[in-house]
């Protein structure tokens, strides 16, 4: 595995590699690798030739409080970790080889972006995209890969890729949880031993919501309010938002067709510990690795 910092050189591998027609799996990621992101690297290595994975932490994700300082970085950690996973090239710039001292061009997705995480984190999401649409542009992969636990932000990059005419397949794979259904997330270390068990009332949530439909029940406000019940009731607990909303448009709906996918994302304060999560109704199993048994 080759570790690549600048931009041009990872230009001139990928750009040899097109003409060589060898195909290109990439994974972009801010690094604090787990086993969520391995399932992705997974994915890649089986449907390309080649693997590029990319570690960088994006300032401009950020939001001010926000925990980009604090945010884990192990870059040494990380490239031992994937090193015999079959990744081909980790590439790992730094911030000013992203963004020069002149930069000062942003990508926006409007309305997706105001939606759900937009609305308490503000500018979050033109980060995202603006991010992620120059390593579309550095890596030019033929697939790329995320995972479903961010949804709001993949409908956003599908959005992205669909306007903006990128040449990529964007592949969704399924969200990984620990055993007891908590989702995989770098922020997860943030977390002490009793606030992770507190953060179980996600997925406890979650579970409510999968029941409740499976009973009969198509009234968004009702699943919703059992919902925001069983996460009131944890004291360490503080709701951002429970939503269900279209699965493309992310609009909220009030009945729940059979016929049409649901989200159903969730944003929760643990303590100071902001976690995401979702589930989807109405929608296939994105991969033989299922979410968990836990559902």
């Amino acid at each position: 595995m080759e570790i690549i910092n600048r931009i041009p050189r990872m230009r001139s591998v990928t750009e040899k590699l097109r003409r060589d027609k060898r195909k290109v799996g990439f994974v972009p990621t801010m690094g604090a690798l787990h086993d969520g992101h391995l399932s992705l690297i997974r994915r890649a290595r089986a449907m390309s030739d080649i693997v590029v994975v990319s570690i960088f932490v994006n300032p401009i994700q950020f939001g001010r409080g926000e925990d980009f300082d604090a945010y884990p970085r192990d870059l040494a950690r990380d490239a031992e970790l994937i090193s015999t996973r079959g990744v081909d090239y980790l590439f790992a710039p730094n911030i000013d080889e992203v963004y020069p001292e002149d930069f000062s061009t942003y990508v926006l997705v409007e309305e997706l972006g105001e939606k759900l995480c937009g609305v308490s984190r503000p500018g979050h999401f033109r980060g995202v995209t603006t991010v992620v649409m120059k390593l579309f542009n550095i890596i030019k992969p033929q697939f790329s890969f995320f995972g479903q636990k961010d949804a709001q932000q993949v409908t956003m990059i599908k959005r992205m890729v669909h306007d903006l005419c990128v040449d990529t397949e964007v592949v969704i794979c399924p969200i990984i949880r620990e055993s007891d259904g908590l989702a995989m997330s770098s922020r997860n270390a943030y977390l002490n031993a009793e606030e992770r068990k507190a953060a179980l009332v996600l997925s406890r949530a979650h579970k409510q919501a999968k029941a409740l439909y499976a009973d009969g029940e198509k009234e968004a406000t009702k699943i919703i309010t059992a919902m925001r019940q069983i996460i009131e009731n944890e004291p360490m607990a503080r709701i951002d938002y429970v939503a269900i909303v279209d699965n493309q448009t992310l609009e909220p709906i009030s009945i729940i067709e059979e016929t049409k996918p649901v989200l159903i994302p969730l944003a929760v304060y643990v303590n100071r510990v902001r976690l995401i999560d979702n589930i989807t109704l109405n929608t296939p199993i994105l991969d033989d690795e299922n979410e968990s048994s836990f559902f």
